[in-house]
């Protein structure tokens, strides 16, 4: 698959880098109020050599899928000019409605992936690449007898669903289906436990979740 990458920051770098040595091809979308700055980052790690770098216009239009991994901050102001070009897109979320000034929490109605789908209305967005810190997205980490990370993904449209589960899969996830998009914000809260436990708790940030079954 070509996918472009909106944010090149950890979670987007570390994702790229990840789809990259699956096979994928990759192109990193730069930010217009600093052009030079995804060449940059491109050149300076050398997981990325492989990557192209476009203007975001460019890079999703020649993209199969989308990822969305910006601050979520600046969602709207990025997702604005592209929506009509997200027609009929796969748009993964990896955005999370956390951090300074945001006080997305328990008591929240609406997920930030809706508030995404929202903006780009023509877009098939599935929520996925979330749940963890940016560290465990590059290299999954894998347990006891090869059990494989849990990652939970969610969204309306059952093909862009399947077509995320199937990369998730090539990625080294075990792909958890959690439902329509609105459970989206169960996922942001899975984040919140995350960030408690591994930010403000002290355990490691390579600590992910499994899922086990006996059948």
């Amino acid at each position: 698959m070509h996918l472009s990458i909106l944010g090149y920051g950890h979670v987007g770098t570390a994702v790229a880098s990840a789809l990259l040595a699956a096979g994928h091809k990759v192109t990193l979308a730069t930010n217009p109020r600093r052009p030079e700055g995804a060449v940059a980052v491109r050149d300076a790690d050398p997981r990325l050599a492989a990557a192209t770098v476009a203007e975001p216009l460019a890079a999703v239009t020649n993209a199969d899928a989308v990822l969305l991994a910006v601050p979520f901050p600046v969602v709207e102001d990025v997702l604005a000019p592209l929506a009509d070009a997200l027609e009929g897109t796969l748009l993964i979320d990896a955005t999370n409605p956390v951090g300074p000034g945001l006080t997305h929490g328990l008591s929240s109605r609406q997920s930030g992936a809706e508030r995404v789908a929202s903006l780009a209305a023509g877009a098939a967005v599935v929520k996925a690449f979330s749940v963890y810190g940016y560290e465990n997205l590059a290299d999954p980490p894998t347990g006891p007898d090869g059990i494989r990370p849990a990652m939970p993904y969610a969204g309306d449209d059952p093909t862009a669903k399947a077509t995320v589960a199937t990369l998730l899969t090539g990625l080294g996830w075990e792909p958890i289906d959690a439902g329509p998009l609105a459970a989206a914000l169960d996922l942001e809260h899975l984040t919140l436990l995350w960030v408690r436990m591994v930010r403000a708790g002290g355990l490691h940030p390579r600590l992910v979740w499994a899922a086990l079954r006996d059948r």
